[in-house]
């Protein structure tokens, strides 16, 4: 098991776990809409099914949401 750290919270996860698992078992609202933040560093949509996170990382999600006036 590794320790993430996600949204502020560390919690457990297995090795090997990838971005893409990641967000299917935070149950992420939008996943196709969602920026996911490793390390402060912006992973590519492409990318989320290769990207194995490692023991320690921070992760974030962030929805970019246009409006105004």
């Amino acid at each position: 098991m590794m320790n993430l750290t996600i949204a502020g919270a560390v919690k457990e996860y297995p090795e090997g776990t990838t971005v893409e698992q990641l967000i299917e078992a935070e149950q992420v609202e939008m996943p196709l809409y969602v920026t996911v933040i490793v390390n402060d560093d912006f992973i590519k949509t492409e990318e989320r099914t290769t990207h194995v996170l490692q023991d320690g990382d921070t992760v974030e999600f962030l929805y970019f949401m246009g409006g105004g006036c």
